[in-house]
Protein backbone atom coordinates (compact mmCIF):
# COMPACT_ATOMS: atom_id res chain seq x y z
CA UNK A 1 0.00 0.00 0.00
CA UNK A 2 3.13 2.41 1.31
CA UNK A 3 4.66 1.44 -2.61
CA UNK A 4 1.89 2.36 -4.24
CA UNK A 5 1.15 5.36 -2.49
CA UNK A 6 4.54 6.37 -2.98
CA UNK A 7 4.60 5.69 -6.67
CA UNK A 8 1.43 7.43 -7.63
CA UNK A 9 2.65 10.70 -5.88
CA UNK A 10 5.76 10.58 -7.96
CA UNK A 11 3.87 10.33 -11.34
CA UNK A 12 1.68 12.74 -10.39
CA UNK A 13 4.60 15.27 -9.47
CA UNK A 14 6.58 14.15 -12.84
CA UNK A 15 3.88 14.69 -15.26
CA UNK A 16 2.70 18.10 -13.74
CA UNK A 17 6.52 19.61 -13.73
CA UNK A 18 7.37 23.17 -15.50
CA UNK A 19 9.61 25.43 -15.12
CA UNK A 20 8.67 29.51 -13.81
CA UNK A 21 9.73 32.45 -15.67
CA UNK A 22 12.52 32.84 -13.46
CA UNK A 23 13.51 29.16 -13.39
CA UNK A 24 12.34 27.64 -10.51
CA UNK A 25 10.97 23.91 -10.96
CA UNK A 26 7.06 23.68 -10.75
CA UNK A 27 4.65 21.12 -9.85
CA UNK A 28 1.26 21.96 -11.95
CA UNK A 29 -1.46 19.20 -11.86
CA UNK A 30 -4.25 21.46 -13.34
CA UNK A 31 -4.52 22.40 -17.29
CA UNK A 32 -4.89 26.13 -18.31
CA UNK A 33 -8.53 25.97 -18.78
CA UNK A 34 -9.11 24.14 -15.71
CA UNK A 35 -7.48 27.16 -13.95
CA UNK A 36 -9.12 29.86 -16.17
CA UNK A 37 -12.62 28.49 -15.37
CA UNK A 38 -11.71 28.53 -11.84
CA UNK A 39 -10.78 32.15 -11.92
CA UNK A 40 -13.44 33.12 -13.88
CA UNK A 41 -15.82 31.50 -11.51
CA UNK A 42 -14.37 32.88 -8.63
CA UNK A 43 -13.90 36.41 -10.13
CA UNK A 44 -18.07 36.30 -11.36
CA UNK A 45 -18.86 35.27 -7.51
CA UNK A 46 -16.63 38.77 -6.48
CA UNK A 47 -18.72 41.02 -8.71
CA UNK A 48 -22.03 39.55 -7.22
CA UNK A 49 -21.12 39.81 -3.95
CA UNK A 50 -18.86 42.69 -3.46
CA UNK A 51 -19.90 46.56 -4.00
CA UNK A 52 -18.01 48.00 -7.64
CA UNK A 53 -16.84 51.44 -8.36
CA UNK A 54 -18.91 53.41 -10.61
CA UNK A 55 -16.76 56.59 -10.52
CA UNK A 56 -15.56 56.78 -14.44
CA UNK A 57 -11.95 58.84 -13.48
CA UNK A 58 -10.95 56.08 -11.54
CA UNK A 59 -11.84 53.12 -13.68
CA UNK A 60 -10.44 54.68 -16.89
CA UNK A 61 -7.13 55.54 -14.73
CA UNK A 62 -6.73 51.76 -13.74
CA UNK A 63 -7.87 50.89 -16.82
CA UNK A 64 -5.00 52.74 -18.36
CA UNK A 65 -2.57 51.36 -15.90
CA UNK A 66 -3.38 48.02 -16.87
CA UNK A 67 -3.45 48.59 -20.59
CA UNK A 68 -0.02 49.18 -20.52
CA UNK A 69 1.19 46.03 -18.24
CA UNK A 70 -1.01 44.11 -20.85
CA UNK A 71 0.44 45.28 -23.82
CA UNK A 72 4.16 43.82 -22.28
CA UNK A 73 2.91 40.33 -21.48
CA UNK A 74 3.75 37.18 -23.46
CA UNK A 75 1.19 36.95 -26.35
CA UNK A 76 -0.65 34.19 -24.74
CA UNK A 77 -1.22 36.58 -22.22
CA UNK A 78 -1.65 39.89 -24.12
CA UNK A 79 -3.93 38.26 -26.42
CA UNK A 80 -6.33 37.24 -23.79
CA UNK A 81 -9.76 39.43 -23.24
CA UNK A 82 -9.01 40.91 -20.32
CA UNK A 83 -10.95 42.73 -17.51
CA UNK A 84 -10.25 44.84 -14.99
CA UNK A 85 -12.99 45.87 -12.28
CA UNK A 86 -12.49 48.33 -8.98
CA UNK A 87 -14.30 47.01 -6.19
CA UNK A 88 -15.39 49.12 -3.84
CA UNK A 89 -13.49 47.83 -0.47
CA UNK A 90 -11.22 50.07 1.92
CA UNK A 91 -8.52 46.94 2.07
CA UNK A 92 -5.38 48.02 0.36
CA UNK A 93 -5.12 45.45 -2.52
CA UNK A 94 -5.57 44.21 -5.90
CA UNK A 95 -5.49 40.71 -7.49
CA UNK A 96 -5.67 38.88 -10.76
CA UNK A 97 -6.95 35.27 -11.51
CA UNK A 98 -6.11 33.12 -14.20
CA UNK A 99 -8.92 33.99 -17.36
CA UNK A 100 -7.55 37.57 -17.77
CA UNK A 101 -9.21 39.29 -14.38
CA UNK A 102 -8.03 42.09 -12.74
CA UNK A 103 -9.52 42.99 -9.68
CA UNK A 104 -8.49 46.77 -7.50
CA UNK A 105 -9.57 47.55 -4.22
CA UNK A 106 -10.24 51.67 -3.51
CA UNK A 107 -8.54 51.09 -0.74
CA UNK A 108 -4.98 50.17 -2.56
CA UNK A 109 -5.46 54.10 -4.15
CA UNK A 110 -5.17 55.91 -1.27
CA UNK A 111 -1.78 53.86 -0.20
CA UNK A 112 -0.35 53.85 -3.86
CA UNK A 113 -0.11 57.31 -5.05
CA UNK A 114 0.39 57.78 -8.40
CA UNK A 115 0.62 55.26 -11.78
CA UNK A 116 4.24 54.24 -10.87
CA UNK A 117 2.70 52.66 -7.56
CA UNK A 118 0.04 50.91 -8.35
CA UNK A 119 1.89 49.72 -11.54
CA UNK A 120 3.87 48.12 -9.12
CA UNK A 121 0.80 46.00 -7.76
CA UNK A 122 -0.85 45.47 -10.68
CA UNK A 123 2.45 44.51 -12.64
CA UNK A 124 2.82 42.25 -9.26
CA UNK A 125 -0.62 40.25 -9.33
CA UNK A 126 -0.20 40.06 -13.23
CA UNK A 127 3.23 38.15 -12.15
CA UNK A 128 1.46 35.35 -10.15
CA UNK A 129 -0.84 34.85 -12.95
CA UNK A 130 1.67 34.63 -16.23
CA UNK A 131 3.91 32.43 -13.57
CA UNK A 132 0.72 29.87 -12.89
CA UNK A 133 1.09 30.32 -9.12
CA UNK A 134 -2.62 29.54 -8.44
CA UNK A 135 -2.29 26.32 -9.96
CA UNK A 136 1.11 25.64 -8.04
CA UNK A 137 -1.02 26.32 -4.59
CA UNK A 138 -4.05 23.86 -5.89
CA UNK A 139 -1.44 21.62 -6.87
CA UNK A 140 0.42 21.88 -3.80
CA UNK A 141 -2.56 21.77 -1.87
CA UNK A 142 -3.67 18.64 -3.30
CA UNK A 143 0.10 16.41 -2.82
CA UNK A 144 -0.16 17.89 0.71
CA UNK A 145 -3.47 16.48 1.62
CA UNK A 146 -2.30 12.95 -0.34
CA UNK A 147 0.38 12.78 1.57
CA UNK A 148 -1.19 13.58 5.22
CA UNK A 149 -3.90 11.11 4.12
CA UNK A 150 -1.23 8.80 2.68
CA UNK A 151 0.71 9.23 6.31
CA UNK A 152 -2.78 8.43 8.12
CA UNK A 153 -3.44 5.05 6.17
CA UNK A 154 -0.13 3.86 7.17
CA UNK A 155 -0.01 5.12 10.93
CA UNK A 156 -3.58 2.74 11.14
CA UNK A 157 -2.18 -0.39 9.32
CA UNK A 158 1.13 0.06 11.86
CA UNK A 159 -1.53 0.27 14.56
CA UNK A 160 1.27 3.19 16.25
CA UNK A 161 0.35 4.99 18.99
CA UNK A 162 -0.46 8.60 19.81
CA UNK A 163 -1.55 8.59 15.74
CA UNK A 164 -3.26 11.59 16.18
CA UNK A 165 -0.59 13.42 18.07
CA UNK A 166 1.66 12.40 15.15
CA UNK A 167 -1.21 13.88 12.34
CA UNK A 168 -1.43 17.07 14.01
CA UNK A 169 2.48 17.32 14.07
CA UNK A 170 2.49 16.71 10.47
CA UNK A 171 -0.03 18.97 9.80
CA UNK A 172 1.96 21.80 11.54
CA UNK A 173 5.15 21.22 9.78
CA UNK A 174 3.76 21.11 6.28
CA UNK A 175 1.92 24.20 7.15
CA UNK A 176 5.26 25.83 8.62
CA UNK A 177 8.04 24.28 6.92
CA UNK A 178 5.93 23.89 2.98
CA UNK A 179 3.09 26.19 2.42
CA UNK A 180 4.00 29.17 3.78
CA UNK A 181 7.56 29.38 2.23
CA UNK A 182 6.09 28.14 -0.74
CA UNK A 183 3.82 31.07 -0.43
CA UNK A 184 6.44 33.09 0.36
CA UNK A 185 8.49 32.61 -2.42
CA UNK A 186 5.72 33.03 -4.50
CA UNK A 187 5.31 36.41 -3.36
CA UNK A 188 9.07 37.27 -4.10
CA UNK A 189 8.78 35.70 -7.46
CA UNK A 190 6.13 37.96 -8.60
CA UNK A 191 7.77 40.50 -7.09
CA UNK A 192 10.73 40.25 -9.55
CA UNK A 193 8.20 39.63 -12.75
CA UNK A 194 6.50 42.49 -12.08
CA UNK A 195 9.20 44.60 -11.82
CA UNK A 196 10.65 44.10 -14.91
CA UNK A 197 6.97 44.07 -16.14
CA UNK A 198 5.91 47.50 -15.18
CA UNK A 199 9.93 49.03 -16.40
CA UNK A 200 8.96 47.33 -20.03
CA UNK A 201 5.45 49.19 -19.63
CA UNK A 202 7.38 52.45 -19.80
CA UNK A 203 6.52 53.08 -15.57
CA UNK A 204 8.91 54.24 -12.79
CA UNK A 205 10.52 50.93 -11.24
CA UNK A 206 11.49 52.75 -8.39
CA UNK A 207 7.73 53.20 -7.46
CA UNK A 208 7.27 49.57 -6.16
CA UNK A 209 10.33 50.85 -3.44
CA UNK A 210 8.06 53.63 -2.73
CA UNK A 211 4.91 51.46 -2.67
CA UNK A 212 6.01 49.45 -0.15
CA UNK A 213 7.17 51.97 2.24
CA UNK A 214 3.90 53.58 2.07
CA UNK A 215 2.51 49.88 2.81
CA UNK A 216 4.71 49.56 5.86
CA UNK A 217 3.85 52.88 7.45
CA UNK A 218 -0.23 51.62 6.30
CA UNK A 219 0.07 48.44 7.62
CA UNK A 220 -0.99 46.97 11.59
CA UNK A 221 1.28 44.69 13.68
CA UNK A 222 2.27 41.49 11.21
CA UNK A 223 2.82 38.07 12.76
CA UNK A 224 6.72 37.33 12.42
CA UNK A 225 7.62 36.63 9.30
CA UNK A 226 8.33 32.64 9.31
CA UNK A 227 4.87 32.67 10.00
CA UNK A 228 3.63 34.82 6.87
CA UNK A 229 2.24 34.20 3.81
CA UNK A 230 3.68 37.46 2.28
CA UNK A 231 7.80 38.22 2.79
CA UNK A 232 8.27 41.53 5.69
CA UNK A 233 8.36 44.66 3.60
CA UNK A 234 12.21 45.42 4.38
CA UNK A 235 12.80 42.35 2.76
CA UNK A 236 10.71 43.05 -0.13
CA UNK A 237 12.21 46.09 -0.72
CA UNK A 238 15.72 44.32 -0.25
CA UNK A 239 14.85 42.25 -3.09
CA UNK A 240 13.36 44.78 -5.99
CA UNK A 241 16.78 46.69 -4.64
CA UNK A 242 18.35 43.85 -6.46
CA UNK A 243 16.68 44.23 -9.29
CA UNK A 244 17.01 47.88 -9.89
CA UNK A 245 19.32 48.49 -12.11
CA UNK A 246 17.91 46.11 -14.84
CA UNK A 247 14.70 47.34 -14.44
CA UNK A 248 16.04 51.00 -14.87
CA UNK A 249 17.83 49.92 -18.50
CA UNK A 250 13.93 48.64 -18.94
CA UNK A 251 12.25 51.46 -18.16
CA UNK A 252 14.76 53.71 -20.06
CA UNK A 253 14.57 51.12 -23.72
CA UNK A 254 10.76 51.58 -23.23
CA UNK A 255 11.04 55.35 -23.01
CA UNK A 256 13.38 55.10 -25.87
CA UNK A 257 10.54 53.39 -27.79
CA UNK A 258 7.93 55.32 -26.90
CA UNK A 259 6.43 53.84 -24.32
CA UNK A 260 5.60 56.41 -21.48
CA UNK A 261 2.17 56.09 -19.75
CA UNK A 262 0.35 58.96 -18.51
CA UNK A 263 -2.44 57.63 -16.56
CA UNK A 264 -3.89 59.90 -14.18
Amino acid sequence: MKKLLTALAITLAISGCKTSPTGRTQITLYSDQQMSEMGVASFAQMKEQQPIEADKSTNAYVKCIADHLIDQLPAEYANQQWEVVVFKEPSANAFALPGGKIGVHTGLLEVAKNQHQLAAVMGHEVGHVIAQHANERVSQNSLLQFGLQASNVALQMGDVRYRDAIMQGLGLGAQFGVALPFSRSHESEADVIGLDLMAKAGFDPQGSVALWRNMEAASSERPPEFMSTHPAPNTRIANLQQGMNNALELKQQAWQSGRKPQCK
